[in-house]
């Protein structure tokens, strides 16, 4: 496992594509239980490493209620974008993730980690490779226990989709205490 993760850090597959130097974002060992998979690391977690580490992951451990030390823990948590390094700035946000990371390694993870208990799904981009579904981020979270036991689908926490939330209020209500429960059974 180690080697792998040795040979994705230092992957330079989308260089050509990418706006600073390829840097691979994730942590992962074959004992984790949870794997988290979101779209790309954002610019602050570029410039840190630390993957999460932004208002938007402040917000994802309080969905999940946990820690950072927990969070950052690789025997709890296996943390893996679809895209590893930073994709650049958009219109309205990010660039999506590139898809020459999944295509080359995903398989080869998911090979590696035979304890995974829930893969959490964070935004359509993980959704759409992990659960095979052609709805919206909105109808894969309110659908979740078609995807259970295995998946969990989730929206970005970012503070971008604060409106989502206003919106979707259900979703802090009915869904987060099962996320919740569901985390905390697995930790202990």
């Amino acid at each position: 496992m180690n080697s792998l993760l040795k040979k994705i850090k230092a992957c330079k597959i989308c260089k050509a594509h990418l706006p600073y130097a390829p840097k691979p974002i994730l942590n992962f060992n074959s004992n984790a239980k949870i794997m988290i998979v979101g779209q790309a690391p954002g610019t602050k977690a570029h410039e840190s490493g630390l993957p999460w580490n932004d208002k938007s992951g402040d917000r994802l451990r309080d969905w999940l209620g946990v820690t950072n030390e927990e969070f950052y823990n690789p025997n709890f948590f296996a943390i893996v974008p679809m895209g590893f390094c930073y994709p650049g700035k958009g219109k309205t946000g990010d660039l999506p993730p590139r898809t020459e990371c999944a295509e080359a390694w995903m398989q080869k993870i998911l090979k590696e980690l035979k304890n995974i208990e829930v893969i959490i799904t964070i935004g359509i981009y993980s959704q759409k490779y992990f659960l095979d579904t052609q709805g919206s981020v909105t109808e894969n979270v309110k659908q979740w226990k078609k995807f259970a036991p295995k998946f969990f689908p989730l929206p970005h926490p970012s503070p971008r989709n604060n409106i989502w939330l206003k919106k979707n209020m259900w979703f802090e209500k009915k869904i987060l205490p099962e996320l919740k429960k569901k985390i905390n059974a697995i930790m202990t």
